[in-house]
This record gives structure tokens, sequence and C-alpha cells, in this order.
């Protein structure tokens, strides 16, 4: 369990780290964008501009792919190492970003 975390808090570094028009970091702190129990980003506010959705869409293909990566070599399910991540990104999100509840409503943290 230990290893799975270790692995899950790398990777939300180096997601976190993408470069793209907008910035992860900037985007969170404008409150464009934040973490779900998923282990994914998603818009707080429903409506976002391209430039955030595209964000959100790059970041999110690449966590899928490292999370099928972590499944495959811990014998896990997908749904358990997403659900895994969302709860380490959740818990490392900074006082003041958004984190979606598992009701699906939006709290800043």
């Amino acid at each position: 369990m230990k290893y799975i975390q270790y692995v899950l808090a790398v990777l939300i570094m180096l997601a976190s780290g993408a470069s793209v028009a907008l910035d992860l970091k900037s985007a969170k702190n404008q409150g464009l964008v934040g973490e779900t129990p998923s282990g994914y980003l998603a818009s707080p506010t429903g409506s976002s501009s391209t430039d955030v959705l595209s964000l959100i869409g790059d970041i999110n293909t690449k966590r899928k792919q490292k999370y099928i990566e972590i499944a495959a070599k811990v014998g896990k399910s997908l749904s358990v190492i997403e659900k895994l991540a969302g709860k380490k990104a959740i818990g490392k999100t900074s006082a003041g970003r958004f984190v979606q509840l598992a009701d699906k409503s939006w709290i800043k943290k």
C-alpha cells in the first residue's frame, strides 16, 4: 500500500508540472480547476474556456495513462487506483483551492 501511495504522489507531482497554455498551478490558484475523488481534474464552475478545458483534458489523459500502468503493476483495478489518487490529491490540495466532495459539490479547502 505504501508503494502505491508513493507512486501516486510522484505521478501527481509530475502531472502538476504539465506545461500547456495555462499551467495547472495558475488554474488552481484562480479557481478554474479542482481535484475530484475520482483522481482527475474538473471545473468547479462547470463552464470553462477552451484553455481550461484543454488543460483538464491533457492532464486527465496523462493521469489515466499512469493510473493504468500502476494498476497493472500492482494488480489492482483502475477504479481502486483512481480513488487512491483522488484521495491523495485532495489531501495534498492547498487551502483556498477547490476540491470536489463525494456528493459532487465543490468546496474551497
